[in-house]
């Protein structure tokens, strides 16, 4: 599933082949996706985008009438391509420029979503209850602190609320908790002041570096048969069970929490 480095770097391909071009036209093949998709989504047809931003997960086209809003669910993947390139199965919207390209989202699973929104795009429901963006200066130590205190839900399920920080999927909630020396299953509230912004630096400069490995793949949102646009990472602990650890040599363990693999060392992240 896309988690926020994959979404951004998904962004930063798109932007500079979109970025102030004009709609000519609004394809919809699927109108059954996670919600269904509106017939005014047409209103974008003449309009211009103006920015192309991220909150949380979710991709904003803004025009100066509303605002398209894109999220790739489980499996979709976006690309800008040829007018003329082959529709594939799975592809079900594209967006067409007047310069030739197009915007295709392709999602076989069709968790995705594809909104028309006009008004205040961030008081939308999907929106609006949306903790800080991690990489923001709304989010640090002080703020995870305050939020954290009394709290008995372990800490990995905890920075994994969206209502307490967006973006922080399992992957980097796993990588984040192994840097900062956290064992996952410590009740949040029993951080200290100094460990919260430990954690909260660790969230940060791991989401940055995933990011910054992303950038290598931007040419894939301009091929019909490229990668999907997520990239392949140098991970301490995520996927690693039963490995030495990269620290200390012990054996990595992987436990459930939520549903989710957790994986951790057990000498690194005793307390």
């Amino acid at each position: 599933m896309p988690e926020l480095p994959e979404v951004e770097t998904c962004r930063r391909g798109i932007e500079p082949h979109l970025l102030n071009q004009t709609v000519s036209q609004v394809i919809v093949r699927n109108y059954n996706m996670r919600w269904p998709v509106s017939d005014d989504i047409t209103e974008l047809e003449g309009l211009t985008i103006n920015s192309i931003t991220r909150r949380a997960k979710y991709l904003l086209l803004a025009t100066e009438k509303g605002t398209l809003l894109l999220h790739l669910g489980m499996s979709g993947t976006l690309r800008v391509l040829p007018k003329q390139a082959a529709v594939n199965k799975h592809d079900h919207f594209d967006l067409v420029f007047a310069n030739d390209k197009i915007l295709r989202l392709n999602d076989p699973r069709r968790f995705g979503a594809v909104l028309w929104l006009t008004g205040d795009v961030s008081q939308h429901p999907l929106l609006v209850k949306q903790g800080p963006e991690p990489l923001s200066a709304d989010f640090d130590g002080d703020y995870l602190y305050q939020k954290s205190r009394n709290k008995t839900v372990a800490i990995k399920t905890f920075i994994m609320n969206n209502l307490i920080v967006v973006g922080v999927g399992n992957i980097y909630a796993n990588e984040s908790l192994f840097k900062a020396g956290i064992k996952p299953t410590l009740a949040a509230g029993k951080l200290s002041k100094k460990r919260c912004q430990n954690l909260a630096d660790e969230i940060k400069l791991v989401l940055e570096k995933a990011i910054e490995q992303g950038g290598t793949t931007l040419k894939d949102f301009t091929q019909a048969d490229g990668k999907p646009g997520y990239f392949a990472q140098s991970l301490a602990v995520y996927g690693r069970k039963n490995l030495p650890c990269i620290t200390c040599q012990t054996p990595l363990k992987e436990i459930k929490q939520s549903g989710r693999a957790t994986t951790f060392c057990p000498q690194c992240q005793a307390r």
